[in-house]
């Protein structure tokens, strides 16, 4: 499930938000002003989006994502505005926004934009710099190395593919079957069922700080197997 941020003032608006993005499957997390919003962008929840509204009562979106962009964070963010003025439109396009919505707008709308811009996200980011990031954990793809707190993670060649192909659907449930597929291409010569889980239970002794109550890599009961992101 993808966590968003949502920085807006309007308690009716916040509500319909709330249960609108909840139902469709989204995660939200609130502020009412700018100073909140920058407080709980430092602390440790990650955010896939951000929704910033433009003018605050102790600031503007804009300058909050002008901030977000100079420290080097490419989150994604749409901005919620009350004209379709122009001038507005491109001030926040111009500061760092990739998108914009008018108020009163329809929530299926903005569902749609924010789907199609997690999925350009994640998109952009395998292709540029091949890392995957899940709390304290980073997988550089192009090194072929694992971090975990900042020190290398040793794995074995198919913990290491195992890993990477949760952390990349991270959220997802995969079923058994499409592990072995994805990973030894459905021939069954290398590994079986069995082997599956034993690969599993070695990556969470390496992985989760409790491995006999995991956090992160879990077991969906009958079905396979889900990475959950860390908070």
């Amino acid at each position: 499930m993808n966590k968003l941020l949502l920085l807006e003032d309007d308690e009716s608006l916040i509500d319909g938000l709330k249960y609108s993005l909840e139902k469709n499957g989204f995660v939200l997390d609130v502020a009412n002003t700018v100073q909140e919003a920058r407080e709980k962008l430092k602390g440790r929840i990650f955010y896939d989006l951000l929704l910033l509204d433009v003018t605050l009562p102790d600031g503007t979106g804009f300058s909050l994502c002008e901030e977000i962009r100079r420290a080097g964070e490419e989150t994604p963010i749409i901005f919620l505005t009350a004209a379709d003025e122009e001038t507005n439109i491109i001030r926040g396009l111009d500061c760092g926004g990739d998108d914009y919505i008018t108020k009163p707008f329809k929530l299926g709308e903005l569902c749609s934009r924010i789907r199609a811009l997690l999925r350009r996200s994640t998109r952009t980011k395998k292709e540029t710099d091949g890392k995957l990031i899940s709390g304290n954990l980073l997988i550089d793809q192009m090194k072929g190395k694992v971090f975990l707190g900042g020190e290398t993670l040793n794995l074995t060649t198919a913990e290491y593919r195992l890993l990477c192909l949760l952390v990349s659907h991270t959220g997802q449930i995969l079923t058994r079957n499409a592990i072995l597929d994805a990973l030894w291409d459905g021939s069954g010569n290398f590994v079986d069922d069995n082997t599956l889980s034993v690969y599993i239970r070695r990556l969470r002794e390496k992985v989760e700080e409790n491995p006999s109550e995991p956090k992160q890599l879990l077991t969906v009961r009958g079905l396979g197997y889900r990475w959950e992101e860390a908070l």
